[in-house]
């Protein structure tokens, strides 16, 4: 294992280990619900909030934690977020009631919030520049994997072994995730005492909270007064934000401005957002319909899913790499075109007794959309972030992610319940009143993805010929990381990792 220490893809399957686990649990739990509800003997409402607690943790502390990974080093946050996660899951595998679910899915979600940050932040400290772009590409392949994976996965667990194993199957991969941390991630520290922006921190944190919540639960609550009064809250507290940042933009930010002078960097943060509503538009209602309509069970549903996630598994590294090569726009164009065309043909193919396969051909193609866009968008929206604003790029990345994330669940529940509520109301059969809903809730998923093709059209293609100069021959985290002078070179890989040319370390 010591020959690994410090090797840059070592540390990117380590981290992509951590990563996949976190983003499979936001979809997993889905599939398993009526299981939950039945062995727990819980409401719905209560098997709802073990989704909702989850995504919400995992939302709301997502900046803070980049944050604290720039002070106490991205290894050790990561390695507690491996910790916490791990531990929260065997709770969870082992809750004895609905309540004690709830808070154990809470608190996974806070291991996730910890740990997924730094995962980017490492990423761009031991890979040089000119093979960052294929790193990243991986990194965002396992992200879009492990979204579309959840109902699979999820499912085959639910129907053979039992539901409380979509929580203990993350036990083993948790625990060896956390070897390999320490047996080859370098620990990679700030080279001056940073301060820690706590105003901010509770500002960012108490709207995150608001937005979260009242997007959830709305649904749930009518949106009545208080849910849009939640809302408007989290809006003015994020405004207050904002204006707070504005003032330490000279110190040391929770959001440094100046990333966003990098309209490619605007661009892939706006489009993660809208590619995790457009995944959310689609995965939940299709689930619904094959479960509901069609009466399959949970595994066989997941497995009329599986060719998405393996399409986009297989494809994700090599759009990553084409990116490097052409630039990012037209894979990710091509991967918006592909993955709307995927939900088109879903949406037409669906019927009251459609057999599994006629869906192969748009599940494939929403693989290909995925993984030609996914793995490109990662690259692209790190591919010139200077390493000191790593770990602040990355927490804006991934809460936009997180938060689009809600916001489709919570459009596409809304939409869903409204509108099968009209169907039946007419008189339809719940098979027919089923497929109208369909066909209109798959107008949201196609309407974020055609805005996400014109944002598109504002990406500079900038490829690695044109753009990125040869790195010099030092560390690349050189303005930001560096090891403490105490680190034994014995046990820690760091002094070697950060001071050998950038060529000979991968």
């Amino acid at each position: 294992m010591r020959k690994w220490r410090g090797n840059p893809w070592a540390v990117l399957v380590t981290l992509s280990l951590g990563f996949f686990m976190t983003l499979l649990d936001l979809t997993i739990v889905n599939i398993a619900i009526p299981d939950m509800i039945s062995g727990l003997g819980a409401t719905l409402d209560q098997a709802l909030w073990v989704v909702s607690g989850y995504a919400l943790a995992l939302s709301v502390f997502l900046i803070t934690a980049s944050r604290l990974g720039d002070l106490r080093g991205p290894r050790t946050l990561f390695a507690a977020g491996l910790v916490v996660f791990t531990l929260a899951s065997i709770a969870c595998g082992l809750a004895p009631g609905a309540a004690a679910l709830i808070a154990a899915r809470a608190v996974q979600g806070l291991g996730a919030a910890l740990l997924v940050p730094q995962t980017m932040t490492l990423i761009v400290s031991v890979f040089p520049a000119d093979r960052r772009g294929s790193a990243l590409g991986i990194w965002g392949m396992v992200a879009g994997a492990a979204t579309l994976c959840g109902p699979t996965v999820g499912g085959v667990l639910v129907s053979t072994v039992g539901w409380r194993w979509i929580f203990l199957v993350n036990v083993p991969i948790g625990i060896a995730a956390l070897v390999l941390t320490f047996a080859v991630v370098p620990d990679i520290r700030p080279a001056r005492t940073h301060r820690f922006d706590l105003p901010g921190m509770l500002l960012a944190t108490a709207a995150l909270f608001c937005l979260a919540f009242g997007l959830q639960e709305g649904e749930r609550y009518n949106w009545g007064a208080g849910i849009w009064g939640l809302i408007a809250a989290g809006a003015v507290l994020a405004g207050m934000f904002l204006l707070h940042q504005r003032g330490t933009q000279e110190r040391e930010p929770l959001v440094p401005f100046a990333l966003f002078k990098d309209r490619n960097f605007t661009v892939m943060t706006v489009l993660v957002g809208l590619i995790s509503v457009a995944m959310l538009g689609l995965v939940l209602p299709f689930n619904l319909y094959l479960q509901s309509v069609l009466h399959m069970s949970a595994m066989k549903a997941g497995l009329v899913l599986a060719p998405s996630s393996v399409v986009s598994m297989a494809l994700g590294p090599f759009a990553g790499r084409l990116a490097d090569r052409i630039g990012g726009k037209y894979p990710i164009l091509a991967g918006l075109a592909l993955y709307t065309c995927g939900i088109v043909a879903i949406t037409l193919i669906a019927g009251p007794a459609t057999p599994w396969y006629a869906f192969l051909p748009g599940t494939l193609l929403t693989g290909l959309g995925i993984g030609c866009t996914v793995a490109p968008m990662s690259a692209e929206a790190m591919r010139h972030v200077k390493p000191q604003f790593a770990g602040a790029a990355s927490g804006v990345n991934n809460t936009v992610r997180q938060i689009g994330s809600v916001i489709g669940a919570a459009a596409v529940s809304a939409l869903l319940q409204g509108r099968l509520a009209a169907e039946l109301a007419t008189g339809k059969t719940y098979s027919a009143a089923f497929l109208a809903t369909l066909h209109v809730t798959a107008a949201l998923p196609i309407a974020v993805l055609t805005a996400g093709m014109l944002a598109c059209l504002l990406i500079h293609n900038r490829t690695k010929s044109r753009a990125e100069q040869p790195v010099p021959p030092t560390s690349p985290a050189q303005n930001t990381p560096t090891p403490e002078p105490t680190t034994d070179p014995t046990t820690d890989p760091t002094p070697q990792a950060d001071h050998r040319p950038a060529a000979d370390r991968v």
